[in-house]
């Protein structure tokens, strides 16, 4: 089917062809004629790079000609929200009679954003559509399509049970709006399906047919059982098979099992793949390596990633910070970068295909479980979805390395059925979390009436009835002893602590540690005590492990600041994390944290992203316990922990523009606050280091305003 056939306005076909769609892919052409154009509700489960996005595309450009209502694009995470929110953008410069307005929001859970609800396309992370139906925001009643992308993440421990309790959700709305669900090829879409109230379209096709394979001593295997030779070198396996892709006139992505692991196998890649790079790339990759030293602290890691990018050659894993991690993408998606090795993180986000991805390694450590367990062959499917590019290859590849095992693999992983979803709401920390918001926004509601909502879930069409009501019971029991909620003639209402808490998206674990520290805090001064238990509770991510040589050292922290405890701690109640957060508020480097705590600049951010969420949790916890006293040093704090400073610059990094080098390098010039701030020339101000005119009149301007 052509795009011209569509029934589309005549403007956005044209659109449509200038961007590069001429034709629909068959998985597109048989969900139009599922009726997608006609309101439709539909689950598309079709493998990686079969054009879901123009799916999309073509429902909300459907829903805006016919002036509908509001639009929710709903993905699991921020990066991916980000790619599509600039996909979607472009459709700006089409003509729909109507200025189209988009807008993103991927954080700040407990803020309602008012202005969300002026916009006719929202993209959203599942969690903030949930915050968003928490606060209880009008416009959700003008929903009228949502697009779920990657819904094969119900079976998510972690991200599954939000998706799963946002879209229960939207599907019972009044108004009952047209659901566009994206996934992977799952084994029970049909299940998946029923329970959406969609039409299922179901598709192995790819635009780039994949193979899989299996190496072993030397020799691979593919799927069709043809054999071809490998080039062996001591560099190893996942090397030679990506140096052999490379030979080929491919790129190729190796998986790794750990950061450690990454960073080896780039490292033992890139003297090969420098030699095949020609004078302009060496120079345009000069270029990029120099960036990435400009742009960040020069810790061993970033060193690393900056040398090995010299030789088209980079790692990619959490520890990098989103700048690093944006730039390999961007780099490797422009052909600069040849190889890259990565930790399976990159599969489940941003779309980077390969022609060639190599599986390292199919275990993998579970924290869990405490040792090393073979993934999933979801997972490994999911791996395998990156490998061929519509636009460059005619084909793509998927290789395990095996260990003389080539044949048990082939039979679990490459011929094997993908885990069919299963729901993870029941779990004790998911079904407390949204029963407790499900009470909050349904006061008074009765218990048969809450079973009945659980029961319309996924988790309610695979389990028994009986089941999910035990599972109630049992955590209502719960909330009810720790005051979240109060039970009154068999219906249930909110407290305002468990409104509190629901609204402003921890865990009721982590609520009850919170109110459990503030009766033991009556006097200021509690640093070390308040970022503790922040880094122990239920939602802090990631809590790094002690490591032998760290208990020395969080013994003399302990020792040194017993007087800002809240209660007596001993290294055993601590994680690394808590060194690593008290050094960055005492103004630490990068480099520092990387030497000392094993810490990278990735981690920092992670943990200064939730560490900022948390003590803005915390102290809307003392101010409803009315811990008045206190509230100013938590509001500090949270600047401290923002910024990365002590806490003399917390005044003036209120300024827009001063960060924690530019309020260290002021204060060292004895400009200390905000009011010898306003005392200063702009010219005088302008002549301090890493200030400058133009920073030095924003500066000025931003003063004005908050004086």
């Amino acid at each position: 089917m052509k795009i011209e056939q569509l029934d589309i306005p005549p403007s956005t076909i044209e659109f449509l062809q200038k961007n590069g769609y001429v034709s629909l892919y068959p998985p597109q052409e048989k969900t139009v004629k599922a009726g997608l154009l006609e309101g439709q509700s539909i689950l598309v489960s079709a493998p990686t790079a079969s054009g879901k996005t123009l799916l999309a595309i073509l429902a909300i450009i459907k829903h805006l000609s016919e002036k509908r209502g509001k639009i929710v694009y709903l993905s699991p995470l921020k990066a991916l929200a980000s790619e599509k929110f600039n996909e979607f953008k472009k459709l700006d410069s089409v003509d729909l009679g109507k200025n189209m307005k988009i807008q993103i929001s991927t954080g700040d859970f407990d803020v309602s954003d008012k202005n969300l609800g002026q916009n006719d396309i929202l993209v959203l992370t599942n969690e903030k559509m949930d915050s968003i139906i928490r606060q209880g925001a009008e416009w959700i009643d003008q929903i009228s399509l949502v697009i779920a992308d990657e819904v094969h993440l119900l079976g998510d421990d972690d991200r599954g049970p939000t998706l799963e309790i946002v879209l229960t959700k939207l599907k019972l709305l009044p108004q009952r709006p047209q659901i566009l669900a994206l996934s992977a090829t799952v084994t029970n879409a049909d299940e998946i399906a029923d329970w959406l109230e969609c039409k299922l379209v179901h598709s192995e096709w790819r635009p780039v047919p994949l193979s899989e394979g299996v190496y072993d001593q030397g020799i691979v295997t593919m799927q069709d059982r043809k054999k071809f030779e490998i080039q062996t070198s001591i560099r190893g396996p996942p090397v030679d098979l990506g140096l052999d892709s490379l030979n080929n006139g491919g790129q190729a992505i190796l998986f790794a099992e750990t950061r450690t692991r990454s960073v080896s196998l780039a490292t033992k890649a890139s003297e090969a793949v420098a030699k095949t790079l020609n004078n302009e790339e060496k120079e345009m990759l000069e270029k990029i390596s120099q960036k990435i030293l400009d742009d960040n602290e020069h810790t061993e890691l970033v060193k690393t990633l900056a040398s090995l990018i010299k030789n088209g050659v980079a790692f990619h894993h959490a520890g990098l910070n989103p700048n690093c991690r944006d730039l390999i993408e961007s780099e490797f998606r422009n052909k600069r970068i040849k190889i890259l090795a990565s930790t399976p993180t990159l599969a489940a986000g941003v779309n980077l295909p390969a022609r060639r991805v190599v599986i390292a390694n199919v275990s993998r450590y579970d924290a869990k479980y405490g040792a090393n367990k073979p993934i999933s062959i979801l997972e490994y499917k999911q791996l395998c979805g990156r490998a061929g590019r519509p636009q460059y290859d005619k084909y793509g590849e998927a290789i395990i390395v095996g260990n003389s095992n080539s044949d048990e693999i082939f039979d679990y992983y490459i011929n094997g059925i993908p885990e069919p979803i299963s729901s993870k709401l029941t779990g004790d920390k998911a079904l407390r979390i949204h029963l407790l918001s499900f009470v909050s926004t349904n006061p008074g509601i009765k218990g048969e009436d809450i079973v009945e909502f659980f029961s319309k879930t996924l988790s309610g069409s695979q389990e028994r009835k009986t089941t999910i009501k035990f599972h109630i019971q049992i955590s209502l029991r719960y909330l009810e002893s720790e005051d979240f909620v109060k039970q009154k003639g068999g219906r249930y209402i909110a407290t305002e602590f468990g409104k509190r808490t629901s609204t402003l998206y921890i865990d009721p674990l982590t609520a009850v540690l919170f109110r459990k520290s503030l009766e033991n805090i009556s006097t200021k001064g509690h640093t070390l005590g308040l970022l503790h238990i922040i880094t122990i509770s239920e939602d802090f991510f990631p809590k790094f492990s002690l490591r032998n040589k760290d208990y020395e050292f969080l013994s003399t922290l302990i020792e040194n600041y017993a007087d800002q405890l809240i209660e007596p701690i001993s290294e055993y109640d601590c994680n690394r994390s808590l060194l690593a957060i008290h050094s960055w508020i005492n103004e630490s480097s990068e480099i520092f944290l990387s030497d000392n705590f094993g810490i990278e600049s990735g981690d920092m951010h992670r943990m200064t992203e939730t560490a900022d969420w948390l003590i803005h949790a915390l102290y809307e916890i003392a101010k409803l316990e009315k811990k008045d006293d206190i509230l100013t040093e938590i509001y500090d704090l949270r600047s401290r922990i923002l910024y990365g400073i002590k806490e003399e610059l917390v005044d003036l990094v209120k300024i827009k523009g001063i960060g924690r080098i530019r309020a260290r390098i002021l204060f060292k010039n004895g400009i200390k606050t905000t009011e010898d701030l306003s005392k200063i020339s702009i010219d005088r101000l302008a002549k301090i280091d890493k200030i400058g005119l133009v920073i030095a009149e924003n500066i000025k301007t931003h003063l004005k305003k908050i004086r």
